[in-house]
């Protein structure tokens, strides 16, 4: 009998997948019949996830910057699951606010998380992917395409690992490992909501040309990721626009650079009143994260 999807039976790794888009993918990669591994950094919540799904899924609670714990992983999904077909590297964090008055511990774990931490789940799966000769999906950001001011952290971390996504690419074909890259613009997260709490974040986002300037629903974003896995896709674009930018992607910088100007000085005000009042992580994940740290330090 032949399978029901294309996908039917396979094993996908999802990282940052108690919540958003980790969540919702792990959700329908399972109605698919795909068996899902999940992993994260709230137990409860991937445990929420793991009862809920379809198919058969386990979860493992683990840091995805922490190397001998991805390791640990995916030793632990080969003998649960005997292969992998699928990684997704979802698991990110985001902070906002001027960059000289940045927390450096903040700002730098956006770094380690999303570039670092994605480097460590490939460096862990791709021996697996070798053996299946299966997809990697990189979780990128419109970030990635197009610099923000207030958003320098995220900014850098998802331009890196779309170029790092790239490279592998040509790395692994060959060997029949294909790797994609995936662009979300703003998407209706507990990230997004979390950044949304700053009311001069908020309004510079609402201050963008549209359609950058709109909160998308999760569900379609995510059925465009689900599609591109099925394919195999080297680009993904979870909103319809985003493949365009591609093709204007060498003017943005300048164009950001002076409207950014002018944006700044109109703001600069508001935030010399709130001075010392941003700096940690957004979001539900962002708090996860925070506190996964403090746990390991107290």
């Amino acid at each position: 009998m032949s399978p029901r999807t294309p996908l039917e039976g396979r094993v996908a790794v999802v990282t940052g997948a108690a919540r958003g888009v980790g969540e919702l993918l792990a959700r329908k990669l399972g109605a698919r019949g795909v068996k899902i591994a999940l992993v994260g950094l709230e137990p409860d919540e991937l445990r929420r996830v793991s009862d809920r799904l379809p198919t058969e899924s386990m979860y493992w609670h683990a840091d995805v910057t922490d190397t001998e714990a991805m390791e640990r992983v995916a030793a632990e999904v080969r003998e649960r699951f005997g292969r992998t077909d699928i990684v997704v590297a979802n698991a990110g964090v985001a902070t906002g606010g001027p960059f000289p008055d940045s927390d450096a511990r903040s700002w730098n774990r956006v770094v380690e998380v999303n570039l670092l931490g994605s480097a460590a789940t490939a460096r862990a799966f791709v021996p697996a992917l070798l053996e299946s000769r299966g997809y990697l999906l990189q979780i990128a950001s419109l970030a990635a395409i197009t610099p923000a001011p207030m958003m320098s952290a995220y900014c850098a971390s998802k331009a890196g690992v779309e170029a790092y996504a790239h490279c592998l690419r040509g790395e692994l074909g060959h060997k029949g490992v294909k790797v994609g890259v995936a662009y979300l613009s703003w998407t209706d997260t507990d990230m997004v909501r979390g950044a949304d709490e700053d009311d001069v974040m908020r309004e510079l986002r609402q201050r963008l040309p549209w359609p950058a300037n709109r909160t998308y629903p999760l569900g379609p974003a995510v059925d465009r990721i689900v599609d591109g896995i099925e394919r195999r896709s080297a680009h993904v674009y979870g909103q319809w626009w985003l493949r365009g930018m591609q093709a204007i992607r060498g003017y943005v910088p300048g164009i950001v650079g002076t409207v950014g100007q002018r944006e700044m000085r109109r703001i600069e005000p508001r935030l010399a009143e709130n001075r010392g009042m941003r700096g940690g992580l957004v979001g539900a994940g962002g708090a996860a994260d925070e506190k996964t740290r403090a746990e390991r330090t107290g």
